[in-house]
């Protein structure tokens, strides 16, 4: 591997991804790679205080900064802390205006982005909404312009997050007593993707109930009022929406058998603890699996039609309600 900078001159590195939950579990890659590659060079994450929970389960991080933290920070604050490189991951006109006005030596971040021509001294020209590409690949793009290296294979960051990613099981567990070994069924994504009913995920959940299996459903608060009134009444159903923190949330799923969803935060955070993550696709970009299927070896994508004639002209499609209830129990490992 040859270096456009060596670790001579890029000692301390800040990453930068203060938007969601499944944007920051696909930008850790980035760090595990660093930490691998570059076992010496420091690293910080700044992120939402919202997501700071994911961060924490893994110790490459020297610091955590959140974006509330940083606010209050003056730049001679942050000129402490030596910064030599920050990868705006996140395009955020406020952080990049806030990272020049420190001085960093090194500030990268995509040149579709106007204020990163006024705030940004590397900007990497590359296309997110098109690319065949993985959104965790993508962000190895902005890793380009400080190291030269190759754009890691998705079972490589697998192979990463088995070795950098853990939970804290105590977080909630010895809290109180709760159901584990369970099927999550994850109905919302904040407006992330285009959605699976809500009638065909309580379908899925009264014939999953028939066979046995224990049913829980998550979400926020906000969520649930939503839906609350449709989950079916049963002694192994639960309805645990708005009940957890992001940090309980991580650890009562760490615990369970299954989780099922369309492409959403959650989704994300269930592949890579491992635990088998049913991902409900369309099959348009930029939404399609192709770019956001979960990483983590336990993962599996259902589409109604990879091939779909309205998907592959962008036309406003929902041939993700097609999906049988049927398919989806097919496709859970009992």
């Amino acid at each position: 591997m040859s270096n456009l900078h060596s670790t001579s001159q890029v000692k301390k590195i800040l990453i930068s991804r203060t938007d969601n939950i499944g944007d920051v579990v696909l930008t850790l890659p980035l760090a595990f790679y660093l930490k691998k590659e570059f076992p010496n060079i420091e690293l910080v994450f700044l992120c939402k205080n919202y997501t700071k929970a994911i961060v924490e389960c893994t110790d490459v991080f020297n610091e955590i900064w959140t974006l509330e933290e940083l606010k209050l920070k003056s730049a001679e604050e942050v000129k402490k802390s030596k910064i030599d490189a920050v990868i705006h991951v996140f395009p955020n006109k406020e952080v990049s205006s806030f990272f020049k006005k420190c001085k960093i030596p090194i500030r990268i971040g995509t040149s579709h982005r106007w204020f990163h021509w006024l705030t940004c001294n590397k900007k990497v020209d590359f296309t997110r909404k098109n690319s065949d590409l993985h959104e965790a690949q993508l962000n190895f793009k902005l890793l380009q312009a400080l190291f030269e290296i190759k754009i890691p294979a998705l079972s490589e960051l697998n192979d990463l997050f088995e070795k950098f990613f853990k939970v804290n099981n105590e977080v909630l567990l010895k809290k109180e007593s709760l159901p584990i070994h369970s099927i999550i069924i994850h109905p919302k994504s904040n407006a992330s993707a285009v959605e699976y009913p809500i009638e065909k995920y309580i379908a899925l959940a009264k014939k999953l109930l028939e066979k046995g299996e224990k049913i829980v459903f998550t979400g926020t608060e906000k969520e649930g009022i939503e839906f609350r009134h449709l989950i079916p009444i049963h002694p192994n159903c639960f309805d645990y929406t708005g009940r957890f923190t992001l940090s309980e949330f991580i650890s009562f799923l760490s615990k369970q058998k299954s989780f099922i969803s369309c492409s959403t935060g959650p989704y994300h955070i269930a592949g890579v603890l491992g635990i088998q993550s049913i991902g409900l696709f369309s099959a348009q970009k930029p939404i399609h699996p192709g770019r956001w299927k979960a990483l983590g070896n336990n993962v599996k994508v259902i589409q109604y039609d990879s091939n779909c004639e309205n998907c592959r002209k962008k036309k406003r499609c929902y041939c993700i309600q097609n999906i049988e209830v049927d398919e989806i129990i097919r496709n859970i490992n009992f």
